[in-house]
């Protein structure tokens, strides 16, 4: 009887013996060997895991740059162009310069401009309450207020302005997108933070016509094409009823915003004396 035992333990053991040497051959010749380099551009990268780069995370973001052995069409956002260097550095490749960009609501209708109509009781959700209604000021392309864009940022750079109902942006945005994306309507839009962060757009993007969006919103874009023609730089489109400025080639000039009859082109951080005495020249002229 014992050594029935003896020899079912000897039996076991060399059972578990040979199991172990095929296993370990198997994972030999199956073994995956990590480039040393994903950890490297991994540390350098911001942590924040927001997304912005389009990847679900910047472990995701450092495999998929080493894998692909190029910088184009990859960035950090919260990290930047120091960031990028680094990572470039790393892989043995040459930066690419980006501009910096930044969030930017194209929407200002609010409380003040586009007073209220109905009166929405349900789900406080810009998701929600866009499959339901045009929005209580009657602009179907308008804000909804309800935040979704302040819950998607990682950062805290987006809050709601009690007064007007409109979401505010912050420099603490570092453009990952997640706002663009939480938007149900697509007002909000990364654009170049501009030199001296100034900058000019459109604040609407309503494409109903000029009466009919005027009735809604009385700064809204009535796609007059005024803009369009003013602007030297060609920098400026109209279609679908609403004009658009292209970042890339807006040398701001602001003649635009001057020649706007509704107030719909929103120029921020410009100085203010710079405007006052184009005032007085305007009148002198």
């Amino acid at each position: 009887m014992d050594l029935i035992i003896v020899y079912a333990m000897v039996a076991m053991a060399g059972l578990g013996i040979t199991a172990a040497v095929v296993l370990y051959f198997v994972a030999q010749k199956f073994k995956v060997i990590e480039d040393p380099r994903i950890d490297q551009v991994a540390e350098f990268l911001a942590g924040a895991n927001c997304g912005g780069c389009g990847y679900a995370g910047c472990r995701n973001f450092a495999e998929a740059v080493v894998q692909k052995g190029s910088l184009e069409g990859m960035n950090c956002p919260p990290g930047g162009a120091e960031v990028m260097a680094k990572v470039a550095a790393v892989l043995g490749l040459e930066a690419q310069a980006s501009d910096p960009q930044i969030a930017v609501v194209r929407c200002n209708g609010g409380k003040a401009h586009s007073p209220q109509k109905v009166n929405y009781d349900g789900a406080q959700s810009c998701a929600s309450s866009a499959a339901l209604f045009a929005g209580e000021g009657g602009c179907k392309n308008g804000c909804l207020g309800h935040g979704d864009c302040v819950t998607a940022c990682s950062f805290d750079a987006i809050h709601i302005d009690e007064t007007t109902g409109l979401p505010v942006v912050h420099d603490e945005c570092v453009a990952c997108g997640a706002c663009v994306k939480a938007c149900p309507r697509n007002i909000i839009e990364l654009r170049k933070r501009g030199p001296k962060d100034r900058r000019i757009f459109v604040s609407c993007v309503n494409t109903e016509k000029g009466a009919i969006s005027k009735k809604n919103c009385e700064v809204a874009c009535i796609g007059c094409g005024k803009c369009v023609k003013i602007c030297p730089f060609e920098a400026i489109t109209l279609q679908n009823n609403i004009a658009y400025i292209d970042d890339a080639k807006c040398r701001l000039c602001r003649k635009c915003v001057a020649e706007c009859p509704t107030g719909a082109i929103h120029e921020l951080n410009f100085p203010v004396k710079a405007k006052a005495a184009e005032a007085t020249e305007a009148v002198e002229n």
